[in-house]
């Protein structure tokens, strides 16, 4: 039986590399039955709707969705495609291994960190308003229901993969009532979980201990904002957003995703580099079952990478993207 996947290949970039991938998926002998819908700009001008509701449809029926990288506008426009979708679909859960790759010249090798980040509240909750001219209010909302869930979520992954470490990185120093309730409900919720190692770092002693010393964590549990900003951190260990993966966990849905940008100055020209949506497809073939053919991708790119010679430019090669993905299915044969 074929897996029925909602793909939006997002703009700029992303049809080229949400493409490669899903050759390199069809590849493996895996069956698909692909949903195509856009989002963003594109759709708008479309069908004058940001998020179409076809598209919205197709998650609540397939429910799992694979997304490349979609364009959101700085200081107006459109609100984030991305938290749109988190929100609507109640994907409380971002999930964000962070793993080298062969040959890639970084100052830490063998990184295996998770970032597990809390997806639907706290300073992205939208709720912002002008109080007066040249003020302006953002509130941050947590709850004990969310900050408990995403908790829960760290913890029972950590156990079932057979990890050692939970921290929970806050800044309940100064937010005592907001990051206060998230704090203590991850300490409950340790509680539960006495094989696992739990731990508590401030948010910003957290960053200076990530680019100190990675390896004193295993998986890093944050709210919101603070997890948007620890898991580029984290990528920049490894090489770049354009090499890690994303997901999107709810109890019903999931939606894997790049986390890098559109690049819309590189779109069309066959140059992009699919690492991080092809990683995130791996994520979510690993969550409809089907590990063996994850772990042909992975050996492949692994091996592509060891051999450099058909890597993308960002990394050192000058294959295009299609040349990457054809190198990457051949190693699969």
């Amino acid at each position: 039986m074929a897996h029925r996947i909602t793909l939006i290949p997002g703009d700029g970039i992303g049809p080229e590399v949400t493409g490669a991938t899903v050759r390199i998926l069809e590849a493996t002998g895996v069956k698909f039955e692909w949903e195509r819908f856009e989002a963003g700009a594109e759709a708008f001008a479309k069908y004058k709707e940001y998020i179409p509701k076809e598209l919205n449809d197709s998650i609540e029926r397939t429910r799992v969705g694979l997304k490349g990288p979609v364009t959101t506008p700085v200081g107006g426009g459109f609100s984030s495609i991305n938290v749109e979708l988190r929100k609507r679909f109640e994907l409380f859960a971002n999930f964000r291994p962070v793993r080298n790759l062969p040959h890639i010249p970084t100052r830490y090798p063998d990184i295996d960190l998770i970032v597990v980040r809390e997806n639907t509240e706290g300073l992205y909750s939208g709720i912002e308003h002008e109080v007066v001219p040249g003020v302006v209010e953002s509130l941050k909302i947590i709850t004990e229901k969310a900050s408990t869930r995403i908790s829960r979520f760290a913890f029972e992954y950590a156990r079932k993969n057979s990890r050692k470490k939970v921290h929970c990185i806050h800044k309940a120093n100064i937010m005592k009532m907001s990051d206060g309730l998230f704090l203590r409900c991850s300490r409950n919720v340790a509680k539960e979980f006495p094989e696992i190692t739990y731990g508590e770092h401030i948010v910003d002693n957290t960053c200076m201990q990530l680019v100190m010393n990675p390896y004193q964590y295993d998986i890093l549990l944050l709210e919101n904002l603070y997890g948007d900003i620890v898991s580029d951190l984290c990528a920049g260990l490894v090489g770049g957003l354009g090499l890690v993966p994303g997901a999107n966990f709810g109890h019903e849905c999931a939606i894997f995703e790049a986390v890098h940008g559109s690049a819309p100055d590189i779109a069309g020209k066959n140059i992009a580099n699919p690492t991080a949506v092809l990683r995130s497809a791996l994520i979510m073939l690993r969550h409809l079952g089907e590990a063996d053919a994850a772990l042909k991708i992975r050996n492949a790119l692994e091996k592509v990478y060891r051999t450099r010679e058909k890597l993308t430019r960002d990394v050192g090669g000058q294959a295009g993207t299609s040349q990457f993905a054809d190198a990457v299915i051949e190693e699969m044969q």
